[in-house]
């Protein structure tokens, strides 16, 4: 049951941007200032495992960053929002918020989006390279090698015209 709220904008900056696994009504690149996309969550779940971790993007303070934001009808509001819970809160790693975007087309809107907690033992803070290369390639949770979800993430920041030079280093040593 909807909660009577209005459309749910969602803002993806991981593989929520390729893959979002809910229904949408509209798609649109976006900005988000105040945070950045950052290869800085241990992953015990969907990319590693506690012994043996990989790492995912979260939303990091400072700077800005450029992802893809979702309209979702109102109908679908609740079940979005529970089914986003279940795939980005298996451990507590995010902090689930709303926050400012403008969309490519110059519209402000509030999304939901979910930023690191950076006081969570998951949380990895800036890594060199060659840390990041080794847990990558070492990685693979329940939704499969950590690899192809980094790889994933390189292609379509690159798709939407973005450099991420950090992020290149690491994908060339996979």
């Amino acid at each position: 049951m909807a909660s009577g709220m209005g459309d749910l904008w969602v803002f993806g900056y991981g593989s929520l941007m390729w893959r979002p696994g809910f229904a949408f009504e509209e798609r649109q690149t976006a900005r988000l200032a105040g945070f950045h996309r950052s290869l800085c969550i241990y992953s015990h779940v969907h990319r590693g495992t506690p012994e043996r971790p990989g790492l995912v993007f979260g939303l990091d303070r400072g700077g800005s960053c450029v992802g893809m934001a979702f309209r979702v009808a109102e109908a679908l509001r609740d079940e979005t929002i529970a089914y986003l819970r279940e795939r980005e809160l298996p451990t507590s790693v995010y902090l689930e918020t709303t926050l400012p975007v403008r969309l490519q087309d110059g519209r402000p809107v509030r999304a939901l989006a979910y930023i690191v907690d950076r006081g969570h033992q998951q949380y990895a803070g800036r890594l060199d390279v060659d840390t990041a290369a080794r847990l990558v390639a070492g990685g693979h949770g329940q939704s499969g090698p950590n690899v192809d979800y980094v790889r994933s993430a390189f292609e379509e920041i690159e798709r939407l015209g973005l450099k991420d030079r950090w992020l290149g280093e690491v994908v060339a040593r996979l």
